[in-house]
């Protein structure tokens, strides 16, 4: 049944409110004409477009052998994420565990947190981690601001899972991708990217270098989730249903507000967002939302009759006929990530344990 909005009353649901609303500013700076100018500086661009071509080509040569009504998976604009993905991965930005020592590249200790200097708050940082040298005839200190400032980060290129969706998400809107920023109460981010061809959201997870796999969380790392909260230049939307398939096994409790307040503020986000929109804009994604919701509610309806075993998961199986392959996590040490609880049946790192990601 349709949930009835209902306003927050407690003090419990007043402050995931005030959460949500300041989560929700973020992804507005990605309309910034100056930065998206800054970032498109940055990227490969005819590297990018020219791998984009190469790969639709192919999709749609691969369409064609099929029937002559068939549709290529994935659009040119899609393309142009997924190479911008392969690029700014393996090329353009690091994952830290640990910083280097800045005098002898040695490795470092975390000593915990220090207090942001002027300069480092001014662009974002509002927690600063400090690590020293680990080999004795150095000690030195090395800093590592975590900046919220998605100018920074073109500029430091490094971070953990907030670092790299913040600038990631922004690199898609450079290239004229309809994107969103999703938080998840249990310390993770990652990017959605509208997709033209599918009309459906797509999944990215820049640090795993993943593409379309919502269920890589829960079923490939192992992880267990209760929010997940997609915003947006249009508002925000309550996207966990696509990223916890099974909520009796994956899902977390969901107390921090009834679901009623929820819908009731996910809704205050959007008429915030939305409230300059132009009529047919408004429409447009008031469509989406609705055609977003039943997609929503078909994954609940298809994990519910899984569980009683009428069916399978119909999205077990990729669009070619082949069982989707859900890995573990890849960025960050071993033993960070089994500490977290996400290392599922991800390949062996080096034994070293960075502090929590933080965004």
């Amino acid at each position: 049944m349709p949930k009835i909005p209902s306003p927050p009353q407690d003090p419990q649901s007043l402050r995931f409110r005030n959460q949500l609303l300041t989560l929700s500013h973020g992804p507005v700076k990605y309309e910034n004409p100056g930065l998206l100018d800054e970032a498109l500086g940055v990227i490969p661009l005819d590297r990018i477009y020219g791998e984009a071509e190469d790969e639709s080509q192919l999709l749609q040569a691969t369409a064609a052998s099929i029937g002559p009504n068939v549709k290529p998976e994935w659009g040119y604009q899609d393309c142009v994420i997924r190479a911008l993905l392969k690029w700014f991965k393996g090329t353009f930005f690091t994952f830290v565990n640990n910083p280097p020592c800045p005098a002898c590249a040695s490795p470092t200790v975390a000593l915990g947190m220090t207090p942001a200097t002027q300069d480092e708050a001014a662009r974002g940082a509002a927690r600063v981690e400090l690590y020293r040298c680990s080999e004795n005839d150095c000690r030195a200190f090395e800093r590592f601001p975590r900046y919220g400032d998605v100018w920074a980060l073109l500029q430091t290129r490094r971070g953990r899972c907030g670092e790299w969706a913040n600038c990631f998400t922004m690199l898609c809107r450079a290239v004229g991708g309809r994107v969103r920023w999703v938080w998840n109460a249990e310390d993770h981010v990652w990017t959605e990217v509208y997709s033209e061809q599918q009309k459906r959201w797509i999944h990215v997870d820049s640090c795993e270098g993943a593409w379309d796999n919502p269920r890589l969380y829960t079923e490939g790392w192992g992880k267990k989730m209760s929010y997940c909260v997609a915003f947006s230049a249009d508002g925000a939307t309550d996207v966990t249903r696509r990223y916890v398939r099974n909520a009796s096994k994956h899902g977390l409790d969901r107390n921090r507000c009834p679901e009623e307040v929820l819908v009731w503020i996910t809704d205050e986000i959007k008429n915030l967002r939305r409230e300059n929109t132009g009529k047919e804009d408004r429409r447009r994604l008031i469509i989406e939302d609705h055609k977003e919701e039943k997609e929503l509610r078909g994954y609940v309806v298809r994990a519910l009759a899984a569980e009683i075993g009428r069916i399978n998961l119909s999205d077990q199986v990729s669009s070619t006929g082949e069982e989707q392959k859900i890995p573990g996590r890849v960025s960050g040490t071993q033993a960070w990530r089994e500490a977290r609880g996400e290392a599922g049946n991800g390949p062996p790192a080096e034994d070293e344990r960075p502090p929590r990601e933080g965004h």
